[in-house]
């Protein structure tokens, strides 16, 4: 049985990588990719047949070259998860706290960690590419640091070993991920649509957008507005609703009026609902 060839950005160890095996399972191909243009690019050349994307954090909020890459490109939202992120603080084995001067991670991570770097003021942060990639650098003795903050899987993957753990300074740190593959999910479970439309430049025209929901109760649980490439002060309007649009009833009905109102509108997906992890 060919395994299924997952893409995603970053290396192997990475959250992405720990929220693609949650998913999808332990039995994948991992395509590793160094951007989100690259990870929709290889779902759409068969060299992936899944992609798993970040699209926003519970507490750095929403990644927005997700939001990009996935409004330029024509794959579909097929599924979702969620990913309690656990910081860890990965080190060579038998260094010890007091060896550890210089810690490397994406700045996303060590900017979630601040807590840590203020109770070790004689800890620097480096910025770095990625957080699995510093750990797998660290190992390498290709970063001048002695330790990397990144995932348990990381550490495991790459033969560090785990110092401390839990680094982050809340812990209600969750990322969301989209699963996009080049086809719909098929009808069944699906319990939630997302969607992206752009409106005139009219007095009330978003007022008036979101109110085909509202006057139905059909529950909306994320709007993100991003910039048009080429249309100065001009934005692109991504929901997340909590309805299956393709069930019929008050979703469906309003779709049917936001197309009337809206310059452009693109299902991106429809698909199942996932709940936080205990």
């Amino acid at each position: 049985m060919t395994a299924l060839a997952v893409a995603i950005q970053g290396e192997a160890g990475s959250f992405s990588h720990a929220a693609a095996l949650e998913a999808l399972g332990s039995g994948l191909e991992l395509v590793p990719c160094p951007t989100f243009e690259e990870l929709f690019r290889a779902v759409e050349a068969h060299r992936a047949t899944r992609g798993v994307v970040p699209i926003e954090n519970s507490l750095a909020g929403s990644v927005y070259e997700a939001y990009d890459a996935l409004g330029a490109h024509a794959l579909h939202v097929v599924g979702e998860t969620q990913l309690r992120v656990r910081h860890c603080l990965v080190v060579r084995p038998g260094t010890t706290l007091s060896d550890v001067r210089r810690v490397a991670s994406h700045p996303v991570a060590l900017a979630q960690c601040r807590r840590f770097f203020a109770d070790h003021p004689g800890v620097a942060s480096v910025p770095a590419y990625d957080t699995a990639g510093s750990v797998r650098d660290l190992m390498a003795d290709d970063l001048p640091v002695e330790g990397a903050i990144g995932s348990s899987l990381a550490a495991q993957l790459y033969g560090g070993e785990v110092l401390l753990e839990g680094l982050e300074d809340h812990a209600e740190n969750y990322t969301r991920f989209l699963i996009v593959a080049r086809e719909p999910a098929p009808a069944g479970q699906a319990s939630k649509t997302s969607l992206v439309f752009t409106l005139p430049d009219v007095p009330g025209s978003l007022y008036k957008a979101l109110g085909v929901f509202a006057e139905r109760q059909v529950n909306l649980s994320k709007i993100e507005s991003r910039p048009i490439p080429g249309r100065p002060w001009e934005y692109a309007f991504y929901l997340d609703v909590v309805a299956d649009s393709r069930s019929g009833g008050g979703v469906a009905e309003a779709l049917a009026d936001l197309g009337g109102l809206a310059k452009d509108l693109r299902i991106l997906g429809v698909y199942p609902a996932r709940a936080l992890p205990s």
